[in-house]
């Protein structure tokens, strides 16, 4: 069995990005109210976005399930206001579920949280509820820059967060850290802001007590964790210079992902990182795109590295491909209980 924990609904039809420009374009119209979520998209063209890409992939790469989210990059917390930012994540959810009530063997929901810069979670703690107890989501994605690049609001460790971290606690969920694009032109964002956050994230949570308010919070900290596998000596080094606590007491909380485009980064992050703490992932679709010249495969076919990994036990192999998922992903028994009575997607 093997689990993609991180996916993202690049390919969504283009009624969806038409309904954003029209609620973007609402908001140069002064005194015009909001625009509520208003896309019109058939199954038909949510199955031909899907049969192509995502689901093609899947099959040619026989990955089971993928935990699929709004794009990432198109979340874009700093636009409009708050209302703003909550319509579009209700149509971006919304879609999402229309996804796993077609495909429910092969993808579930993790929810985009209508987050806006200088305002508080309230709106977020609800649509999590509502993306989890009625959606049947698994989780959530946290920008911990609404702001898009500048960095203006609080870190992740600011008792700011704890009313949504409170309600991940609550519903049993976890949440992957996840910037979305950048609005600041000195970091392009899928290549620099994107693995300055993951690397912040992580030093933000070594200097805090977080985990010792909420001890069964989990956070999955994608994209190989950005830099700290290859820092780690310098983050033991810190935690220890800090009087802090060490690092394995750390990862009971946290989660490194596999969005790791060579071998030897995956070979690094296998070697530095216990295999309990790792999950598979691709982002097929999402940041990097194309064949890699030195291998002739694609650059996010992340299951050739793992399969590839040298001195990595069938034990480990199994838990980075599906139990870890289950274990930080709990809500996912469910869908691994009804798996065995739905179509496999691997089979011819």
């Amino acid at each position: 069995m093997i689990i993609d924990c991180h996916g993202h609904y690049t390919t969504a039809p283009k009624a969806l990005d038409d309904y954003r420009a029209r609620q973007t374009a609402r908001l140069l119209e002064p005194g015009s109210p909001a625009l509520p979520p208003d896309v019109r998209i058939s199954d038909d063209e949510i199955r031909d976005s899907l049969e192509r890409n995502q689901l093609r992939l899947q099959r040619e790469r026989g990955i089971d399930m993928t935990i699929l989210s709004p794009k990432a990059s198109a979340m874009a917390h700093h636009v409009g206001n708050a209302t703003t930012s909550l319509h579009w994540a209700q149509a971006c959810n919304d879609l999402i579920h229309r996804v796993t009530l077609l495909y429910p063997a092969q993808f579930t929901g993790v929810c985009q949280l209508p987050q806006s810069p200088g305002h508080d979670l309230k709106a977020s703690v609800a649509e999590l509820e509502r993306c989890v107890t009625g959606l049947g989501f698994v989780g959530c994605n946290v920008n911990p820059d609404p702001s898009d690049g500048h960095w203006s609001g609080p870190p992740l460790t600011d008792r700011y967060w704890y009313p949504l971290y409170e309600k991940m606690v609550e519903l049993d969920v976890p949440a992957m850290i996840h910037v979305s694009c950048s609005c600041n032109p000195n970091f392009h964002h899928t290549g620099a802001h994107y693995l300055n956050a993951d690397t912040a994230a992580f030093m933000q949570l070594l200097l805090s007590d977080v985990f010792v308010d909420f001890p069964t919070l989990r956070l999955v900290i994608p994209h190989g964790g950005g830099a700290v596998p290859y820092h780690w000596g310098r983050y033991r080094g810190l935690a220890q210079q800090m009087g802090r606590p060490p690092l394995d007491q750390l990862m009971r909380n946290v989660f490194f992902d596999t969005c790791v485009y060579h071998q030897p980064g995956i070979d690094l992050l296998l070697k530095v990182v216990s295999a309990d703490n790792i999950l598979f992932a691709s982002e097929a679709f999402g940041a990097v795109k194309g064949i890699d010249p030195e291998t002739g495969h694609a650059f996010d076919d992340t299951r050739r590295y793992i399969d590839a990994a040298q001195g990595l036990s069938a034990d480990d192999r199994d838990k980075i491909y599906f139990r870890n998922a289950c274990r930080v992903y709990p809500r996912l028994a469910a869908w691994a209980d009804r798996h065995a009575a739905l179509p496999h997607p691997t089979t011819p």
